[in-house]
């Protein structure tokens, strides 16, 4: 079995990982809200602040890695506002003791505010440069989103963990899901992929008086562009609309958006919302996991993700949303 652990991984390991690096730890070492790796702010002996991450083992290749790594170096020199990781001696991905590490320098800011109109039209901006970019050529080594791998291969891991799912649910809940994936992939029809930044929450993203920017790429693929703006959108419908002409009205002066796009929001919805219950799932003996999520793998947990399920098989009957 393929060992995703950070067991081996102690302050003491970080820190001469980072000193073998040439970075000097003059303070502790703080946590980060991270699950998928694990990230930590320190400042050096000047007092200048840096934030290191170790990434969880077996998760990426190196080549992957890299990929990341290049793709934020690009984006940094096009003067894009992302965090890109700190080059020593031309290299980016350090190791120690069969850890992987970069480390960026710390960037602070306040969280995105959703529902703020001139905020949406800078990150319609934002995201049309990063787009504008992310198009000239594609990813090598980096995945793309598919039905295979965020619907199929999620179901394989949920029905592959019996004891996950509470037993009096399983059918109800395998029932809906089912039917929920065979729609969502009969929609998933994409015409075209660029690099995306590919987990564009507003939790991804920290805003300064002088705008947005990214700390990293460590989900970035390739995808449809509209993957990377439809989890800005919240409220109704026309709440909807009017937060999606916000955005393209920005995004468009620096990238073209295929309006053919929209009709693949709802399956993307369903990728992401079936793909988190099963990397939860496959996460689940990372102690960091049950302490950080002590709702899930419970009745009440499964009964809310059937009535998810159902109300989610419904938006994907609607009409998609458009500006025309």
């Amino acid at each position: 079995m393929t060992d995703f652990s950070f067991t081996a991984l102690s302050p003491e390991t970080i820190i001469d990982g980072l000193e073998s690096a040439g970075f000097t730890v003059a303070s502790g070492l703080l946590a980060l809200n991270s699950y998928e790796n694990r990230v930590y702010q320190f400042h050096d002996d000047d007092r200048v602040k840096f934030v290191t991450k170790f990434y969880r083992p077996n998760r990426w290749s190196i080549p992957q890695i890299q990929e990341e790594h290049d793709f934020a170096l690009e984006l940094a020199s096009e003067e894009i506002p992302l965090v890109a990781p700190i080059v020593r001696d031309g290299q980016s991905l350090f190791e120690f003791q069969g850890f992987h590490f970069a480390v960026f320098p710390c960037r602070g800011g306040r969280i995105f505010e959703v529902d703020n109109l001139d905020q949406l039209e800078w990150m319609g901006r934002f995201l049309g440069r990063i787009h504008a970019v992310g198009s000239r050529k594609p990813f090598v080594h980096r995945p793309q989103f598919s039905i295979e791998e965020s619907l199929l291969g999620a179901r394989e891991i949920l029905h592959g963990t019996p004891d996950m799912v509470t037993s009096s649910l399983q059918n109800s809940f395998f029932t809906i899901l089912d039917q929920v994936i065979e729609i969502a992939s009969s929609q998933y029809k994409p015409t075209k992929q660029i690099r995306l930044h590919g987990d564009c929450h507003a939790g991804n993203i920290l805003w300064t008086d002088a705008g947005p920017h990214f700390v990293d790429l460590d989900d970035c693929r390739s995808g449809p562009a509209i993957q990377d703006l439809w989890m800005m959108l919240s409220g109704d419908r026309q709440q909807k609309l009017l937060q999606l002409d916000t955005l393209l009205m920005g995004y468009e002066e620096f990238f073209s958006f295929e309006h053919s796009e929209l009709r693949l929001i709802e399956s993307l919805r369903t990728m992401r919302l079936v793909n988190y219950m099963a990397w939860l799932t496959k996460r689940w003996q990372d102690p960091a996991f049950p302490r950080n999520f002590p709702w899930f793998n419970t009745e009440k947990y499964w009964e809310e993700q059937i009535l998810m399920l159902k109300e989610q098989f419904s938006i994907l009957h609607e009409p998609t949303l458009s500006l025309y």
